[in-house]
């Protein structure tokens, strides 16, 4: 599945009571392309991922997959359309292996896409056959981002990053169109971290347009066309990588980021509280 244009977020803005979470903050990730969406933590990443996903709906803004708007939409309807997302904190829990975890992400794909057919009996036929194939499928794609000696493990009993690359797996299980991945690296052996560059490039050469999600810009240079830097809800730079490291506001966003240590505001989406102290940062001109 490919989309046209690709992923496009208008002019979103998320509110918390009183706090702006996301502040008419825009991106667009186009087939093709790995694009990277990166800012200090808590500057609204996963907020702005969450109203991507249709997790959260945004007070203003519009979210677009081709000529497809899908703000309104649900998150299972976003899912059908193409958009598949991994978490920072993938679901290590559970009694399933990591091949059964895919293979059910690939059976209920089976189910619920499209399928060709002159007749509702045609169709049936294929999403069964589908869902009939969906062992191979999981066997391919655990090989695809490496992980396929720990199939018939938990993801819990594997080593580190095994989660993370049993969600991705379950991504593309999908057959997505955008593929939205959150702090993919967290928890990654150098061997693996280094693989899904390789993987993420690849992916972008054969359509799909991936939006990757980090704290910081360094890990994100060498695989990314585009970045977006967000700053306390809003984008406050976009462009190739190197500009946008170089760019006096991006430098300015993470000195202060830094110097004020770890962040007293964490979005709800992740788990915070939604509060911010008053004067974290000096206010921007």
């Amino acid at each position: 599945m490919a989309a046209a244009e690709g992923l496009r977020v208008r002019d979103v803005t998320v509110r918390f009571g009183p706090l702006t979470a996301v502040d008419g903050a825009g991106l667009t990730a186009p087939p093709g392309a790995v694009t990277g969406l990166v800012g200090p933590s808590g500057a609204g990443k996963t907020t702005l991922c969450d109203v991507i996903t249709g997790l959260r709906r945004p007070a203003a803004g519009a979210v677009l997959l081709d000529d497809a708007d899908l703000t309104r939409s649900a998150a299972r309807e976003r899912a059908r359309r193409g958009i598949a997302r991994t978490f920072q904190r993938a679901d290590a829990t559970g009694s399933a292996t990591v091949r059964e975890a895919v293979q059910a992400a690939a059976a209920r794909h089976a189910m619920t896409r499209e399928q060709p057919g002159r007749t509702a009996r045609d169709r049936w036929r294929r999403r069964f056959e589908a869902r009939r194939d969906a062992g191979a499928v999981a066997d391919a794609l655990l090989a695809r981002v490496g992980i396929q000696d720990h199939a018939d493990r938990t993801a819990r009993d594997a080593p580190p990053g095994v989660a993370g690359l049993t969600d991705l797996a379950r991504a593309l299980a999908t057959d997505p169109a955008v593929l939205v991945l959150d702090e993919p690296w967290t928890g990654l052996p150098e061997r693996h971290a280094r693989a899904l560059e390789v993987l993420l490039r690849d992916l972008a050469g054969e359509g799909l347009a991936v939006l990757v999600v980090e704290d910081e810009i360094e890990p994100v240079l060498g695989v990314c066309d585009v970045l977006h830097v967000l700053d306390d809800g809003r984008v406050i730079a976009a462009g190739p990588p190197a500009e946008v490291r170089a760019d006096p506001r991006v430098r300015d966003a993470y000195r202060d980021a830094h110097r004020a240590g770890p962040p007293v505001t964490t979005c709800r989406s992740t788990g915070g509280d939604g509060r911010r102290r008053a004067g974290r940062r000096p206010a921007r001109r």
